[in-house]
């Protein structure tokens, strides 16, 4: 099983793929402040963390001081994961003073906003203690940096939901219109995917519930249902199908939501409403 801060392959390359990018769009042709520096002025630096967080990113933030500085040398006080309080110091950098103030903005961008979905990750899976329930990510992600965000709910001890389009089938209303039933569209769906990519049908009512459960779906997503409505499909469908819920979901409330007996609840919020957590760089 994938540990939560060990990047996959395809993490990698979008990591390679995104860094480049996103140093091109800040230094352009070349960054013309450090040219008030001497081109062979080494130097130290320390990001420090402002505020309690989940540490994710690292990976990101190696990668961005090192195309700057191949000859950098970064020393992490803290491990990917791990809880940091305010103006805790995580990390020690030494290298070209030119490319440490190049890279700064960039890698500090990855490291405030990966840190932000882990740490917001952490706080429904902490609220959840407990209860045999999955804290799940949704697409609801910054355009470009999904891998990134989904990366960071593992990192923050939640699970990933299909990253795009193009791995899992989700059937939802207009697709269950289109195909003419839950059973029809369902039974196509199992034949494209061979046994090679999971299905899921999302049901709004107890009725569309039922319905799912006699075509055999094993995972179904109930879509905005009162608490007394899952309570009731937890009980129909007596651990037949593996059942989700979405919407309406806050820190507030997802503690009664998970103690109505379902397996998973998929928060788009873990990865689209999200305060950037507050790092700084200081030249020592």
């Amino acid at each position: 099983m994938m540990t939560v801060n060990t990047l996959n392959q395809a993490e990698r390359d979008e990591l390679i793929k995104h860094v480049s990018l996103s140093l091109e769009e800040d230094r352009g042709e070349k960054d013309l402040t450090v040219q008030l520096i001497s081109p062979e002025q080494q130097a130290k630096a320390q990001i420090i963390t402002r505020e309690y967080a989940v540490i994710c990113g690292q990976a990101w933030v190696n990668e961005v001081f090192q195309r700057c500085d191949p000859g950098v040398k970064l020393n992490w006080q803290v491990n990917e994961g791990e809880l940091v309080n305010e103006n805790q110091s995580i990390l020690n950098v030494e290298g070209n003073a030119r490319a440490l103030l190049t890279a700064e903005r960039t890698a500090l961008n990855y490291l405030q906003t990966l840190s932000a979905v882990a740490s917001k990750t952490h706080q429904y899976v902490e609220a959840i203690k407990g209860y045999h329930c999955a804290i799940v990510d949704t697409r609801k992600t910054i355009p470009g940096l999904r891998l990134a965000q989904k990366y960071a709910v593992r990192v923050g001890g939640g699970q990933n939901h299909r990253l795009g389009l193009y791995d899992a089938f989700l059937i939802k209303e207009n697709h269950i219109l289109a195909a003419g039933s839950i059973r029809a569209a369902f039974e196509i769906a199992k034949t494209l995917a061979q046994g090679s990519q999971w299905i899921e049908v999302e049901v709004e009512t107890l009725d569309e519930l039922e319905e799912a459960l006699a075509a055999g779906v094993e995972m179904i997503l109930l879509d905005n249902m009162s608490i007394e409505s899952i309570m009731q499909a937890v009980s129909l469908a007596q651990g037949q199908a593996i059942l989700e819920i979405s919407g309406g979901v806050n820190l507030e409330n997802v503690r009664t939501y998970a103690a109505t007996g379902v397996q998973r609840i998929s928060i788009g919020t873990l990865t689209k409403d999200i305060k950037a957590i507050d790092f700084s760089m200081r030249i020592k």
